[in-house]
């Protein structure tokens, strides 16, 4: 078996599990003993036939992240770079799933499904200082945390 045939078999059986950013196989290819310019051709042909796909792959993933509550924001975009998108399908990705969203009702959201028990008006400063912890972990931002905290306080 040809080093080309190899390459293709591999990144097939790769990408039938999950998909995979262009960065990702390549990695594993080259993991797997296939020289980078196989590597390269075997990517270029898939991407030219839409096996793989940056931008699609950033959108499913992205879209997954949010809905799961794992990461907003900055760690979001952090964790797309991470995983070989190119900072200018990032950002595009996420100002397309996040424009209509408004961070505040997002941050809400989250709060509910995580933790349906938070009372922020009875919470201690300890539990506060927990909850304020995992959102800015999630990727939102201090301002919409604290404004967060104090439309609760202002509600009472």
């Amino acid at each position: 078996m040809t080093e080309e045939a190899k390459a293709r078999e591999s990144a097939l059986r790769i990408l039938a599990r999950r998909d995979h950013s262009t960065a990702e196989l390549r990695r594993k290819l080259i993991r797997n003993g296939i020289s980078p310019q196989i590597a390269d051709a075997t990517l270029a042909a898939f991407r030219e036939k839409g096996y793989i796909d940056d931008r699609r792959y950033a959108e499913h993933w992205a879209t997954a992240a949010l809905e799961n509550g794992k990461c907003y924001g900055p760690r979001l975009r952090a964790e797309l770079r991470q995983k070989g998108i190119e900072p200018a399908i990032a950002d595009e990705v996420i100002s397309g799933l996040t424009s209509g969203a408004n961070e505040a009702e997002t941050l809400r959201m989250l709060l509910r499904r995580r933790f349906p028990d938070f009372e922020p008006l009875v919470a201690d400063v300890r539990e506060k200082r927990r909850i304020f912890g995992f959102l800015q972990r999630r990727g939102f931002s201090a301002g919409a945390i604290m404004a967060f905290f104090k439309d609760v306080s202002d509600e009472e």
